[in-house]
């Protein structure tokens, strides 16, 4: 009878606590809050909202960014042209790579410009070595960090990742850095291959499910508008600043 009394004690402490403190199971992780654990083979060990974010794929792999097969793989032109780009639009492409999609959209928003930001110089050298070779002239490259895209507050009128998001080692910050670039009203949209669908044959810490990606972008502020689902393979998920 004793020890019943004590556990019943120490479970209503514990709760007290975890009301005390926010920290249910369902509670929004504070700013900047990452727990750490051992790291899977494709993750860092580092969760976000209850995800491992995946490893980088560093500069060294940037001839899989350019395969002849992803066109017909991920059908990035039926992507573009779902963004529905006006021709003025400043649009951001965060974690840009070597440009496979700013060059893509370069073409619509010819009267503005594509503002590529990666956190990789070598990548962004390969890019603009493509923009010379081909005269291109409204892609702006940008060197941002881990944490923050280094854009100027309310300069964009769109920002787009294609296959990034998930990479993102401080996901929290640089999307709330993202959210202060955006003009009121601008649009976040994410390319992220399915990981509700096991017949997309992608590493696991590289797809994210709808899901999980609402959590955390609505996590910063931004509202949830539509999922394009005319991709084969990924989601399309459009979101909001408030106005």
């Amino acid at each position: 009878m004793l020890l019943r009394q004590w556990a019943a004690r120490i479970l209503c402490l514990s709760l007290v606590l975890l009301i005390a403190t926010g920290c249910t199971a369902t509670a929004s992780p504070p700013d900047g809050a990452y727990s750490l654990k051992s790291p899977s083979a494709d993750g860092i060990g580092k969760v976000y909202y209850g995800r491992e974010i995946a490893n980088v794929m560093g500069y060294q792999g940037a001839n899989w960014l350019a395969r002849p097969s992803r066109a017909t793989e991920e059908r990035s032109d039926m992507a573009v042209d779902a963004l529905l780009l006006n021709k003025d639009y400043v649009v951001a492409d965060i974690g840009a790579g070597l440009g496979y999609i700013s060059f893509q959209m370069a073409r619509y928003v010819e009267d503005g410009k594509v503002v590529a930001v990666d956190v990789q110089p070598e990548m962004l050298a390969l890019l603009e070595k493509e923009c010379d070779q081909y005269g291109v002239t409204n892609i702006e490259t940008v060197l941002g960090t881990e944490s923050d895209p280094n854009l100027p507050d309310e300069s964009i009128d769109m920002a787009v990742m294609f296959d990034a998001y998930h990479e993102f080692a401080y996901p929290r910050e640089m999307m709330k850095g993202i959210v202060k670039a955006l003009k009121p009203g601008a649009q976040v949209v994410l390319a992220e291959y399915r990981a509700e669908n096991p017949l997309v044959l992608i590493k696991k810490h590289h797809k994210m499910s709808q899901k999980q990606v609402k959590k955390e972008l609505t996590g910063v502020g931004l509202s949830w508008v539509k999922t394009d689902d005319r991709l084969p393979q990924q989601h399309l998920m459009f979101f909001e600043k408030p106005t």
